[in-house]
């Protein structure tokens, strides 16, 4: 048998994981950290931050936790910064932090939560990208994976600006692997459906207080949503050498969501 080509493994690897107080993010850091990465936990959340760290701890791996709101500039350069004192390279960032729209037509978007669901969903990518680029640009290597989903390759019903800032994550990611696939930096998109986090334990009462029932939602064609875990699976793959050959991948992991 022809031996595999890339590794599994992430021994010695420094990775950030932004929004890794719960779900995802949580599930994902925990996971590289199991399998040797050295984790920089990101979130707006201290508390569930701290306790995140303290789970990668408690389970023998190493970390640091840094505070940050990723639609900030100064405190995006913050945790790379942190990361870089700490361990003096970045081998991957997973910029995972997000927030969800109140379920509502486009004209009753109230002009405030429209500029929030920006400045988290893709300003807080692009942040994380260009500050990590610069790094990565330096070392001659790096991987970059960004939380997009379905809503960034369909729309979705009474989630416009939702769906607008998931389709900036997917051009963020395709303009940036295009312009770094020469200096030895992938970047890669998750685009998950519905997944079990406390973000989708709010849609049912923001659906039944919107008065909005699309009829695409839920359409989960396994019966049943994602576990966090099973995202984790996917950006532990795309962190590791053996998705080497892999960059501006837009990848869905949504159980048949969108076919």
């Amino acid at each position: 048998m022809t031996a595999p080509v890339g590794s599994l493994s992430h021994a010695g690897k420094v990775i950030i994981v932004t929004g890794a107080a719960g779900g995802i993010g949580r599930a994902s850091a925990l996971l590289l950290a199991a399998v040797g990465a050295k984790v920089t936990v990101v979130d707006f959340n201290e508390e569930a931050g701290q306790e995140t760290l303290r789970m990668i701890k408690e389970q023998g791996g190493e970390g640091i936790f840094v505070q940050a709101d990723v639609s900030k500039s100064a405190d995006v350069q913050r945790y790379i910064e942190a990361t870089l004192e700490a361990h003096g390279k970045i081998d991957c960032l997973f910029n995972n932090a997000g927030i969800i729209q109140n379920f509502s037509l486009l004209q009753d978007i109230d002009e405030e939560h429209f500029d929030r669901i920006i400045n988290v969903n893709l300003k807080g990518v692009f942040l994380g990208m260009k500050f990590a680029l610069s790094v990565m640009e330096k070392q001659g290597y790096g991987s970059i994976i960004n939380t997009a989903s379905t809503t960034g390759v369909r729309a979705e019903h009474s989630l416009a600006a939702y769906t607008a800032s998931k389709h900036g994550v997917v051009g963020l990611t395709k303009g940036a692997a295009l312009e770094y696939v020469k200096k030895g930096i992938r970047v890669n998109a998750i685009c998950p459906g519905g997944v079990a986090t406390g973000i989708t334990a709010s849609v049912p009462q923001q659906l039944q207080e919107s008065g909005y029932l699309p009829e695409e939602f839920p359409n989960m064609r396994m019966g049943r949503y994602a576990e966090p875990e099973e995202l984790a699976n996917v950006v532990a793959f795309l962190a590791s050498d053996a998705s080497s050959y892999m960059t501006g991948s837009i990848i869905l992991v949504d159980g048949g969501l969108t076919l």
